[in-house]
């Protein structure tokens, strides 16, 4: 099956409504998606920050552990050279300190790739958009000029 390419200019108004829609529905998942992933590239950062905070000068002293995002326990910082890394679906692995960094630098990076090609495909959902309203907005006017028209020579 051969796909056509359609005029949006051809439609008339209620299938041009129901394009605004879909097209609606679209940018609002793709923010939505652009806000998780600034989230997650927030995160990352906010790993690379607090791996740098662990130093040879803190070994020994108590700090706090995250379990989860709301409960943290005490703990000692006994080896400062290496950390546990959440690498993802569940897993840990222990890693020095540069490699942590290394790993958290690479994970922000490639986010921002995502967070750039998200971007232009936002952009060009929204300026397919206003085009499309543009189309919408000719049509409706037409429409009541050839209704004021129709009832001027009734």
């Amino acid at each position: 099956m051969s796909k056509q390419a359609i005029k949006v200019e051809d439609l008339d108004l209620p299938q041009l409504a129901d394009v605004k829609r879909q097209l609606d529905e679209e940018l609002n998942h793709l923010t939505n998606s652009f806000a998780q992933l600034k989230q997650a590239q927030t995160k990352f950062k906010s790993c690379v920050e607090n791996v740098a905070e662990i130093t040879p000068a803190n070994q020994d002293k108590v700090i706090l552990v995250p379990l989860t995002n709301s409960l943290y326990v005490p703990g000692k910082i006994k080896n400062p050279q290496h950390v546990i890394v959440d690498v993802g679906t569940g897993y840990f692995v222990q890693k020095s300190t540069t490699e942590a960094t290394e790993h958290y630098q690479k994970k922000v990076e490639f986010v921002k790739g995502n967070l750039d090609k998200l971007q232009e495909t936002i952009e060009r959902k929204q300026e397919n958009l206003n085009y499309l309203l543009e189309i919408m907005q000719v049509k409706l006017q037409s429409q009541q000029a050839g209704a004021a028209a129709s009832a001027s020579t009734s």
